[in-house]
C-alpha cells in the first residue's frame, strides 16, 4: 500500500488529498461534536439523493431501518441512503454554507445541526472549507476514504527487485550495487521526480539516489543502491511532483514568447519563497532562493534577466541535490537481505582429499589413500592460484553393498574405494569421517591450515544413504519402501544407483529434519561455514526453507550452495527459500547466442535472488566443448566464468586440460568418483603444460576490479562476428568521502578452432564515462589485463582474436586521462 508524505500535500479543499495519504473522516465512525444528535444525516441541497432502482433494491440491498429511521444498504459498505430534505431548506442551506465556508476563520468551531432544523445557522458557524466539505460528504451519505486503494497520489508500480510481492527478500552482499526499478507516472503534464531510498536494518535512511528514466515514453526509472553491511535492509521508491522543473518548463516557454510574463514571475516568487522556508534546507540554499525570489519580483528588471536568475547553473545544482518536491508518494518498503561476501562472491576449487597424496604400489597392486594431512599440502598451491573456497566431496564412511567399480561399473574390486556419495557404513554415517582420511583432529587441522592460507572449507551435504548406513536399520521410515518390501534405490532412468538410497521426508518429517539439523550443527562446530548441497531439488522446498532459516538464524555466516541442475522453477524456488548460490546452466552455454542470452538472464532477469556459480567443470560434467576444443576451449571457458559471474568454480584437473570422456557419456573416463586419481600438478607447470598461471591471473583481475564482484551490472555489447562475445561491467566504488569508477570490457572468441575478427560496438552510456576520461580525439584508453597491451577505443572497435594465442581481451578503462 502506498502512502503520501505529510509534507507538501495539496490544500484541504482538494478531495483527493489528505496528509500522509490519510482518508477523510468517515461520517459513520467520526464522533459527533458536542450537541449533535446521532443517526440524523441531512442530504446536501445541491445534490439530492436519488432512489436506487427497484431491480437493485430487490437483488443487492438488504435494507432495514436503523434506530433513527435511516435506511442503509447493507451490501455496500460505506454507502448510506438517506431521506432527501425539503427543497426550500435545501436551497437556503446551499448558499449559506458556501458563504460561511469562504468567510469564517479556520480556528472557529461549530456544533452540528439537529435533525429536522435548517442548516443556515450552522452553516454560518462553519469553521473551514475542510469542515464544509466534510459536512457535504456526510450529507451525501458517502464515506470518503482512500484506505485500501492501490494507487497513491503519484502512482508507483512495478518496483524491483521484489520477490513474490515481498514474501521473500531480494539478496545482496555488502558493497554490492543493486539495480532498483519502478514504473512511475502521473496525470497531466507537470514534471515528475523519482527517488530510490535505502534503509538500514535499524530503519534509518542510509542512501537516497535520484532515479533516471530508462527509455523515453516508458515511465520506467532505475537507480543503483549499495548496502554497506550485513543485515535485514529495506528499500522503497518515492514518486513526487517536481515543482521547480514544472515552473521552469512553463516559464522558459512563456517568457520566451512574451506570454503571462508577470504571472510566471509571481509563481516563481511563491516557489522560491516556499523552498527557502523548507525545514532542513541549508542556510546557503535558503539565502540563494530568497535572492532569486527578490529578483523575480523586481518588475523593473527585464524579464529575461529575472528568468536567468531563477534558472542559473547555481540554482540548477542546488535543486538537483535537494529538489523542491510536493505530493511525495512512497511505495511499500521491500526487504533486502544482505549476507556476508562469501554468499555472493568467490572462487571455488574442488578436489578429492583421498586422491591428494594417494600412492599406488605397483608391486603389490594396492592403493594407499590420501589423508587430510596429505591433502593439506595441496592447499598452498590452491590458494596460490587465487581461489578462496576449497570444496570437498563427502568425507564420510562409504558403504560396501552394491559398491560401484571403475567408470561406474557394477562390480567393485577390493581396491576400489567406491563413490563418496554412497554415504554410510558400520563405521558411521553423516556424522563420521572415513577412517582412511583420518580423525576429527586431522580434519580440524585441515580446516585450520586452509584458514591460514585465506581459504574456507566447503563440505558436501548429500542427504542420501548407502544400504549400509546406520539410518537404514534404525530408521527405515526415512526411506521409501516398494511393493515388494525392498527400499527404493536412486534412479534417473535409464541410470541406476543401487549403492544409494534416497531419503523420504513424508513419513517422519520432524525426526528426519531434526537429524539433518544435528548433522549440520556438528560440522559447523568443526569450522565448516559453507555447505555444497547435493541434489537439493529431490527434497521438498519446505524442508530447505526450514533448515536454512533455522541455521542462519543462529549462524548467519553459513552459506548453502545448491547443486541443482533441473527445471528453472525449482532452481528459482531453491533460491527463494534461502540457498545463497547455485550451480547453473552456464556449463552448457557455449555458442555466442547461448552465452549472450544466459548472461542477460542471470544478471537482469533472475538476479534478485538467484546467484549463479559458474563452474567450468565438475566430476559429473565434461562437455563436448571441452572434450574437443583443445587448450583454447579451457582458456575461453575460464575467462567467461571468471568475468561473467562474481562466483565461479573449477574441479581439479581442469588446469591440466583433462578432456577425455567415458564413451557415450558426458563425464570423465576413469572418473575420480570411483577411484583414486593423484596428479602431477607441479610437473605439468614446469613443462609449461598447465593452465594454472592463466587461472591465477584471472583471479588476480577479479580481486583488483570491483566491477567484477557485482552480478547485476553486466551489459552485453554488440559485435559483428558470430563467435565474438562482448560485455562490460561498470561500478562506482565509494570509500569514505571519495569514490572512483571501475569499468571492465570483456571480448571473447568462443570458437576454439579458428581466428575471428570483427567490430565491437560499445554503448558508451553503459560505461559511465566522464569528460575527463576522453582523449582530445574523443577516444579513451583501455589496457588489456591479460596481455598488457593498450589501445585507444571508442564507440566501434576492431578486434582480432586467435584462440591458440589469446582468445580474449579483458580490458580496463583508464579514468581521468586529461
Amino acid at each position: 500500500m502506498v502512502q503520501v508524505s505529510q509534507a507538501n500535500t495539496p490544500p484541504p479543499s482538494d478531495p483527493a488529498s489528505s496528509p500522509s495519504g490519510a482518508p477523510a473522516p468517515d461520517p459513520s465512525t467520526t464522533p459527533a461534536p458536542p450537541g449533535a444528535e446521532t443517526g440524523a444525516a441531512a442530504a446536501p441541497a445541491e445534490q439530492p439523493v436519488k432512489k436506487a432502482p427497484a431491480r437493485r433494491r430487490a437483488s443487492t440491498a438488504r435494507k432495514g431501518p436503523d434506530a433513527e429511521g435511516t435506511t442503509s444498504v447493507a451490501d455496500e459498505p460505506g454507502i448510506a441512503v438517506v431521506p432527501a430534505a425539503e427543497p426550500k431548506a435545501r436551497a437556503k442551506r446551499t448558499s449559506t454554507a458556501r458563504t460561511a465556508a469562504a468567510k469564517e476563520p479556520a480556528a472557529a468551531k461549530a456544533p452540528a445541526a439537529k435533525s429536522g432544523t435548517t442548516r443556515t445557522a450552522t452553516a454560518k458557524k462553519a469553521t473551514t472549507p475542510r469542515k464544509a466539505t466534510t459536512t457535504r460528504r456526510k450529507a451525501a451519505g458517502t464515506a470518503f476514504s482512500r484506505e485500501g486503494l492501490v494507487y497513491g497520489r503519484i502512482p508507483v508500480v512495478g518496483v524491483s527487485p521484489v520477490v513474490e510481492d515481498g514474501r521473500f527478500p531480494a539478496k545482496a552482499v555488502p558493497g554490492e550495487s543493486i539495480r532498483v526499478g519502478a514504473t512511475v507516472f502521473r496525470e497531466g503534464h507537470d514534471a515528475l521526480g523519482v527517488t530510490a531510498v535505502l534503509y538500514d536494518p535499524q530503519g534509518s535512511e542510509a542512501e537516497r539516489v535520484p532515479m533516471r528514466l530508462t527509455t523515453p515514453g516508458t515511465d520506467r526509472y532505475e537507480a543503483w543502491l549499495t548496502p554497506t553491511a550485513e543485515g535485514a535492509w529495506t528499500f522503497a521508491v518515492e514518486g513526487w511532483g517536481d515543482m521547480f522543473e514544472t515552473w521552469r518548463h512553463a516559464a522558459e516557454i512563456k517568457v520566451g514568447v512574451g506570454q503571462d510574463v508577470d504571472l510566471m514571475m509571481a509563481e516563481g516568487v511563491v516557489l522560491f519563497d516556499r523552498a527557502a522556508a523548507e525545514p532542513g534546507r541549508p542556510d546557503t540554499d535558503a539565502e540563494l532562493f530568497r535572492s532569486v525570489s527578490r529578483t523575480l519580483g523586481n518588475g523593473e528588471l527585464p524579464a529575461e534577466h529575472r528568468l536567468e536568475a531563477g534558472t542559473s547553473a547555481e540554482v540548477l545544482a542546488v535543486v538537483a541535490e535537494r529538489p523542491v518536491r510536493d505530493l511525495v508518494t512512497e511505495s511499500r518498503r521491500y526487504p533486502l537481505k544482505v549476507e556476508r561476501a562469501a554468499a555472493g562472491r568467490g572462487s571455488w576449487y574442488e578436489f578429492f582429499p583421498r586422491s591428494e597424496g594417494a600412492i599406488f604400489d605397483a608391486e603389490s597392486g594396492t592403493w594407499t589413500s590420501g589423508t587430510f594431512r596429505t591433502a593439506a599440502e595441496r592447499l598452498e598451491a590452491v590458494a596460490g592460484m587465487g581461489f578462496d573456497v576449497i570444496y570437498l566431496p563427502p568425507i564420510h564412511p562409504i558403504g560396501t553393498a552394491h559398491r560401484k567399480g571403475p567408470n561406474n561399473t557394477l562390480t567393485a574390486g577390493p581396491q576400489d574405494p567406491g563413490s563418496p556419495w554412497a554415504i554410510g557404513a558400520p563405521e558411521g554415517g553423516h556424522d563420521a569421517i572415513h577412517p582412511d582420511l583420518g580423525s576429527f583432529e586431522d580434519f580440524d587441522g585441515f580446516v585450520a591450515r586452509a584458514g591460514d592460507l585465506g581459504l574456507e572449507v566447503a563440505l558436501d551435504l548429500a542427504l542420501q544413504a548407502s544400504p549400509d548406513h546406520p539410518w537404514v536399520t534404525a530408521h527405515p521410515e526415512w526411506f521409501t519402501t516398494r511393493a515388494d518390501g525392498s527400499i527404493a534405490y536412486a534412479e534417473n532412468p535409464p541410470k541406476k544407483y543401487q549403492d544409494i538410497y534416497p531419503i523420504n521426508f513424508d513419513n517422519d518429517p520432524e525426526g528426519l529434519s531434526l537429524e539433518v539439523l544435528r548433522i549440520v550443527e556438528l560440522w559447523i562446530s568443526h569450522g565448516v561455514k559453507i555447505f555444497r548441497v547435493d541434489n537439493p531439488h529431490t527434497k521438498p522446498l519446505w524442508f530447505w526453507e526450514w533448515l536454512i532459516g533455522t541455521v542462519n538464524a543462529k549462524h548467519p555466516e553459513v552459506v548453502f550452495l545448491a547443486e541443482a541442475f533441473t527445471r528453472p522453477a525449482m532452481m528459482q524456488g531453491l533460491a527463494r527459500v534461502g540457498f545463497q548460490q547455485s550451480y547453473s546452466y552456464f556449463t552448457w552455454r557455449n555458442t555466442k547466442k547461448e552465452i549472450e542470452e544466459y548472461l542477460e538472464e542471470v544478471s537482469h532477469e533472475t538476479s534478485a535472488v538467484y546467484r549463479p556459480n559458474f563452474f567450468v567443470n565438475t566430476p559429473d560434467i565434461l562437455t563436448e566443448y571441452l572434450q574437443f576444443g583443445g587448450p583454447a576451449a579451457f582458456r575461453i571457458r575460464a575467462v567467461l566464468a571468471a568475468t561473467g559471474s562474481p562466483l565461479w568454480g573449477v574441479y581439479a584437473g581442469y588446469e591440466l586440460y583433462e578432456h577425455v570422456a567415458r564413451a557415450g557419456a558426458e563425464e570423465y573416463v576413469d572418473n575420480e568418483k570411483y577411484e583414486y586419481r593423484p596428479r602431477d600438478f607441479a610437473g605439468a607447470e614446469e613443462r609449461g603444460e598447465s593452465l594454472a598461471p592463466y587461472l591465477t591471473r584471472l583471479n588476480e583481475i577479479r580481486r583488483r576490479h570491483a566491477s567484477l564482484g557485482d552480478l547485476q551490472n553486466l551489459t552485453v555489447q554488440s559485435t559483428s562476428d558470430d563467435a565474438l562475445v562482448a560485455y562490460t561491467k561498470t561500478k562506482t566504488v565509494r570509500h569514505g568521502g571519495s569514490s572512483y569508477k571501475d569499468t571492465v570490457i570483456v571480448v571473447v572468441n568462443v570458437d576454439p578452432h579458428a581466428v575471428r575478427e570483427g567490430t565491437v560496438w560499445l554503448d558508451l552510456e553503459s560505461l559511465n564515462l566522464d569528460d575527463a576520461d576522453f582523449n582530445e580525439d574523443g577516444s579513451f584508453w583501455v589496457d588489456d589485463l591479460l596481455s598488457g597491451h593498450s589501445w585507444k577505443w571508442g564507440t566501434h572497435n576492431y578486434v582480432r582474436l586467435d584462440p591458440h594465442y589469446d582468445p580474449a581481451h579483458v580490458l580496463h578503462v583508464r579514468r581521468n586521462v586529461k
